[in-house]
């Protein structure tokens, strides 16, 4: 598949848009002014494979807090300011990028504060429109529909060009997959401009895992979106997992491990499931991209190792360990999951050269 070719920009160091891999982002819950609890949120995000986090600005409290956390921070800080003008010029001394909707923070001497202070550090803006909370003149004239997303981008978009600011990134979020998907796909042929890919107030981890899969891995393989964040209610570590899991199975970008395992059947002689929950808890931290295969009985489990790089196939009490198609181990079921571990860990270690 081939993306559309999209203006760069840069966020902390992690370029975004043109030909660079697609980014995977999230945000904090804690209250900024929390110093402590939120950067205890950015380390655990940090661990779990995210590219950049973002924050909220909702006082003064918020931006002292912020620029203690920056100085911490391991991930590139993206501040989220609505309504107040002056919040985003003040953090703009310290973060890497802004967050902001141009037509709800006031006049345009406000947008030319912000915009000016943007431009003395080389920060990109990223404007972004949320279904259902359009401005009033394009929700009365248009409804909460993909056009009022769409003109309300082209809107904001325009109030920045004319101060000749153009590091801008987009976002068309609406809280179900189809209403997101139009959007994005309407906007993309008007702009250049990278897009920053999701599905807002998707709900918990469940309906936000099939939401975000269905909507960021279709625009993903019409080539549309160069970065991303699976928005799901109280979660951190599982939004990244599910980002990574939806550019993997996409087909778009190796990151991580691609994990088959067989569907439950009759002809299994022996405990895959428990085997699954194993080794799926054991591998998640994983960034090398690795494809790995379970299978629960011989029937399918050669074909499918010989594309594996390491897999395991079950027989009844028994099974073998495959790499590159390759069986290096006959071993009793209850020594499988150790011995497969083993040769992960092998393979990593080959590819890294150590």
């Amino acid at each position: 598949m081939q993306r559309y070719k999209t203006k760069q920009i840069n966020v902390g160091g992690v370029k975004i848009g043109g030909d660079a891999k697609i980014s995977v982002q999230s945000m904090t819950f804690a209250k900024t002014r929390d110093i402590k609890d939120t950067l205890a949120q950015i380390n655990r995000l940090y661990f779990a494979g995210c590219d950049i986090v973002r924050c909220a600005v909702f006082d003064k409290r918020d931006i002292e807090g912020l620029e203690q956390v920056k100085k911490e921070s391991p991930l590139p800080i993206v501040a989220d300011i609505h309504f107040n003008h002056n919040y985003a010029v003040a953090v703009a001394k310290f973060v890497d990028a802004i967050r902001i909707n141009p037509g709800n923070i006031g006049g345009k001497e406000h947008i030319r504060a912000v915009v000016e202070a943007c431009k003395e550090r080389g920060l990109p803006i990223r404007i972004g429109v949320n279904g259902g909370s359009l401005e009033a003149q394009f929700e009365e004239r248009y409804g909460r529909s993909v056009e009022g997303m769409v003109q309300s981008a082209l809107y904001n978009i325009r109030l920045l060009e004319e101060f000749d600011f153009t590091d801008i990134a987009v976002s068309l979020k609406a809280s179900d997959a189809p209403t997101t998907m139009a959007a994005y796909r309407a906007l993309r042929p008007l702009v250049d401009y990278p897009f920053h890919l999701g599905v807002t107030e998707a709900g918990t981890s469940f309906h936000a895992t099939v939401k975000s899969a269905i909507a960021l891995g279709g625009l993903l393989m019409e080539g549309i979106g160069d970065t991303m964040r699976v928005s799901i209610t109280g979660e951190l570590e599982e939004e990244i997992r599910v980002a990574r899991a939806i550019l993997q199975d996409s087909g778009v970008q190796s990151s991580g491990v691609n994990l088959v395992s067989c569907p439950t059947c009759g002809r299994l002689q022996s405990d895959l499931v428990a085997a699954m929950k194993t080794i799926e808890e054991r591998v998640k931290g994983i960034k090398e991209p690795l494809n790995l295969s379970v299978m629960g009985c011989i029937v399918n489990a050669l074909g499918e190792a010989k594309g594996a790089d390491v897999a395991i196939a079950f027989g009844k009490g028994n099974g073998m360990v495959i790499r590159h198609g390759e069986v290096v181990a006959r071993l009793p079921e209850s020594e499988l999951v150790e011995r497969f571990m083993g040769e992960v860990e092998e393979e990593i270690k080959q590819r890294n050269g150590e």
